[in-house]
């Protein structure tokens, strides 16, 4: 990777410290439209499932069934089917209760930055093992990127005050207008180059983000 590529990405452990979250734990459609995080995330929750069977089984049955009923086979069986299921069903209901929709939002144009920067990598590569020289667009690009980083991190905190404090949106919007206008300043021809469709791409990033602070604000 190259150099200004190194710290544009926003990681796991910083958005964990910007929002509250565990960005593994939050539930977001977006992920089930991607193979290898659906089947992530799946096999995920099934590991949880069974990790917490044994204990929950164990304690109705030692605190509930001996005591009342006696022992049974069938319910101990009956209770280790039941009990993973349970499990599933409740941890989906818990985060549909606990992480705001805006939240979701807001990490799906996380996704997207990074699938921008992940794109720009992989067009270094493309363009070193070809043995062509960088172009001015990806400097616009680089540019355009560092801002809707600015602004992503800007947003994430906003939300996660805004969920108990709804004052602080107005004294940062200044600063996601400002950056918008130097985004489109930055913005080429979407006909000139690779670089340019991917400048075009974090544009919109950058309008997705703005509108959900909005959204945020009339709240």
């Amino acid at each position: 990777m190259q150099p200004d590529l190194i710290g544009l990405e926003i990681s796991k452990g910083e958005l964990r410290r910007l929002t509250g979250f565990d960005p593994d734990d939050v539930f977001r459609p977006s992920m089930m439209k991607d193979r290898e995080k659906r089947l992530g995330f799946l096999l995920n929750e099934m590991l949880v499932a069974l990790a917490l069977t044994p204990i929950i089984v164990g304690f109705i049955y030692a605190f509930l069934i001996l005591p009342i009923i006696g022992s049974s086979i069938k319910l101990g069986i009956l209770l280790l089917i039941l009990v993973p299921i349970a499990v599933l069903i409740g941890r989906s209901l818990w985060r549909r209760m606990t992480c705001p929709k805006a939240l979701t939002m807001l990490l799906d144009e996380v996704d997207k930055y990074h699938g921008v920067v992940q794109a720009i990598d992989i067009n270094d590569q493309l363009a070193t093992s070809a043995n062509q020289s960088s172009i001015n667009d990806r400097e616009q690009v680089i540019a355009a990127l560092q801002l809707i980083r600015e602004n992503l991190v800007l947003a994430l905190k906003s939300e996660r005050i805004l969920r108990d404090n709804k004052k602080l949106l107005a004294n940062n919007q200044e600063l996601f207008v400002n950056n918008l206008a130097n985004l489109q300043a930055l913005q080429v021809s979407s006909q000139a180059s690779e670089y340019s469709q991917l400048l075009n791409q974090s544009l919109q990033i950058a309008l997705d983000v703005q509108a959900e602070i909005k959204k945020l604000q009339k709240d």
